[in-house]
C-alpha cells in the first residue's frame, strides 16, 4: 500500500507539472505571435501641452539607507514638465535614513521640484497602507510607483504615460532590467528567472488577453482604476498582484511594454533573496485563496483565461510539487528496481519528461531575447538552464513553507528585502546593517536533503539504474548550494 501511495502521489505531481508546462507552451506561442504584431495603440501627443497630464510619482520607503540617495537622484532627472509632476516620498523608516532623506528632499525642493516627504507613525498595511495614504492627497491622474532599488531612465514617463490616451488602460507596466546581473551566480540565476517572467510570461498573457500583474514597481496606474478596483489592500503580502486581479475583474486593460527597461538592483545576499522569495511565494498563494474563486465564478471571463490565471496564481505552488517529486523519486527508484513487472508503467510516466523539454525551449527564447542567439550563447544557456533549475529546486523547502503559510492563512509581517547599492563585482555587502545572519531550521533541512540526494546518486550506481541520476545530481548541487551559501556566506 505504501508503494502504491508513493507511485500515485509521484504520478499526480508529475501530471500537474506537465499541465503547467502546457500553459507555458501556450504563452510561448502567444509571445511569438506578439513579436509579429504591429503596435497601433492610441497615444497622447506630448507636442501639445494640453495633452500632457499631471503625474504623481510615489516612492515607498522603509529603512533604505544605502539606496535612497540614488533613487531620489534618478527621480529628480525625470524628463517631465515640473508643473505637471508631483513626487511623494512615502517614508515609513525608523532608522537614521529618515533624517538624511529629509535633507535630500529639502535640497530638491530648493531646486523647484514638487516633492513631499510623507511619514507615518503607524505602519499599518505596510507598503499598501503607505500607497493608499499617499493616494488620498495625490495631485496626479496617473500614479507611477518605484521601489527604492530602481533607477528609472530620464525618459521613463515620456515612454509610458502616452498610452493612457486609451481610456480602458488602467496600468502600464515596464520590464525590469538588472544593474548587477553579473555580480555572482546568485544574481545571475535571479536575473534568469525574472527575465523569463518579464519577457515570455508578461507578453504571452498580455497578448492573449489574459490577466497579468503590475509588478509592484516600474509601472504606472490610472488613479480612477485604483479606486474603482477597491484601492490598495494590505491583507496579502503581494498587494500588487491583488490589486491587479481586482482591476482586471473590473474590466480594466493592462498595457505591458517589453521594450521599456527599468533598471534595478538584485539581492546579492542569499538571506535577502530568501526574504524576497518568501514574500512573493506566500503572497501568490494568499491571492489564490482570496481571488480565484471570484474569478472562477465570473461568467464574463473565458475558460482559457481562468486556466492561465489558475497557474499564474499557483505559480509558486509548483515548488511544493517539485519538492514532492524530488523526495519521492528516491523510493520510486527502489520500487522500480524491486518490481520489474511494472517497468512498463515507469516507462509511461517517463513521458512526463517532455515538461523539461518545453521549459528548455521556453527559457531559450527568453535568453535569446536578452543575450542574443548564436552557438556560443546557446552553450552558455544550457549551463545556465541546468544551474538555474538546480538552485531553484534547492530553494523549494523555503518556498514551499511560504506557499503553505499562504494557503492556510497564516499571517506575517511584510518583511522588506535589504538593499545594497552594489555597483560592480568585488563590492562588499558585509557591513550592511540590515542583514541578520542566523541558522534556520530550513537550512538544516536543506543540508539533510543535500545528503539525501547524495545517497540517491550512490543508489543509482548500487542498483545500476541511471534513469534519474541527472535529476538527483541537480538536486544534490541545488540543495548543497543553498545550504552552504546560507551557512558560510557573509550574511
Amino acid at each position: 500500500m505504501i508503494e502504491t501511495a508513493v507511485i500515485i502521489l509521484y504520478t499526480l505531481a508529475l501530471a500537474v507539472i506537465f499541465l503547467y508546462s502546457l500553459a507555458q507552451l501556450n504563452l510561448l506561442l502567444n509571445y511569438l505571435k506578439a513579436k509579429k504584431s504591429i503596435e497601433n495603440a492610441p497615444v497622447f501627443d506630448f507636442s501639445k501641452s494640453e495633452e500632457i497630464p499631471v503625474v504623481t510619482v510615489q516612492l515607498p520607503l522603509y529603512n533604505e539607507m544605502y539606496v535612497v540617495e540614488r533613487l531620489l537622484e534618478s527621480i529628480a532627472k525625470l524628463d517631465y514638465p515640473k508643473d505637471k509632476l508631483e513626487i511623494q516620498v512615502l517614508d515609513d523608516s525608523t532608522d537614521a535614513s529618515l533624517e538624511t532623506t529629509r535633507q535630500q528632499i529639502n535640497q530638491l525642493q530648493d531646486q523647484g521640484l514638487d516633492i513631499k516627504h510623507i511619514t507615518r507613525t503607524d505602519r499599518s498595511g505596510f507598503k499598501a497602507g503607505a500607497l493608499k495614504e499617499g493616494l488620498l492627497i495625490a495631485k496626479g491622474d496617473y500614479i507611477a510607483i518605484f521601489d527604492s532599488d530602481f533607477v528609472p531612465n530620464p525618459d521613463w514617463l515620456q515612454k509610458t504615460v502616452p498610452y493612457f490616451k486609451d481610456s480602458k488602460i488602467g496600468v502600464v507596466q515596464t520590464r525590469w532590467a538588472h544593474l548587477n546581473r553579473d555580480y555572482s551566480l546568485l544574481t545571475k540565476i535571479q536575473a534568469f528567472a525574472l527575465d523569463f517572467h518579464f519577457v515570455l510570461e508578461q507578453v504571452g498573457r498580455n497578448f492573449g488577453h489574459h490577466f497579468i500583474n503590475f509588478n509592484g514597481t516600474a509601472g504606472i496606474w490610472r488613479k480612477t482604476c485604483i479606486l474603482d478596483a477597491g484601492n490598495w489592500q494590505g491583507d496579502t503580502l503581494t498587494e500588487d498582484l491583488d490589486l491587479s486581479y481586482r482591476a482586471q475583474l473590473k474590466k480594466w486593460d493592462f498595457k505591458y511594454l517589453i521594450d521599456v527597461e527599468t533598471p534595478a538592483e538584485l539581492p546579492v545576499a542569499i538571506s535577502a533573496a530568501r526574504s524576497q522569495q518568501f514574500r512573493w511565494n506566500k503572497g501568490a498563494a494568499e491571492n489564490f485563496q482570496k481571488l480565484y474563486g471570484r474569478l472562477l465564478k465570473d461568467p464574463t471571463v473565458s475558460f482559457k483565461t481562468k486556466f492561465h490565471s489558475f497557474f499564474h496564481l499557483l505559480n509558486s505552488s509548483m515548488f511544493l510539487l517539485v519538492l514532492l517529486v524530488a523526495i519521492l523519486s528516491v523510493p520510486v527508484l527502489y520500487i522500480k528496481n524491486n518490481n520489474p513487472a511494472y517497468s512498463w508503467y515507469f516507462n509511461v510516466i517517463a513521458a512526463f519528461a517532455v515538461s523539461t523539454i518545453i521549459f528548455f525551449g521556453c527559457y531559450w527564447v527568453t535568453y535569446k531575447k536578452i543575450h542574443g542567439g548564436g552557438f556560443k550563447n546557446f552553450l552558455r544557456y544550457i549551463g545556465m538552464f541546468f544551474t538555474f533549475f538546480s538552485i531553484a529546486m534547492g530553494f523549494s523547502v523555503h518556498n514551499s513553507l511560504a506557499v503553505l503559510e499562504g494557503h492556510f492563512g497564516k499571517k506575517s509581517e511584510f518583511i522588506r528585502t535589504p538593499k545594497f547599492n552594489i555597483k560592480k563585482k568585488g563590492d562588499s555587502y558585509k557591513a550592511n546593517i540590515y542583514l541578520k545572519k542566523h541558522l534556520s531550521l530550513n537550512t538544516i533541512i536543506e543540508s539533510l536533503l543535500f545528503l539525501y540526494f547524495g545517497f540517491a546518486i550512490y543508489s543509482a550506481f548500487a542498483i545500476q539504474d541511471f534513469g534519474l541520476v541527472l535529476f538527483h545530481l541537480m538536486l544534490f548541487f541545488g540543495f548543497g548550494f543553498v545550504a552552504f551559501k546560507s551557512i558560510f556566506s557573509q550574511a
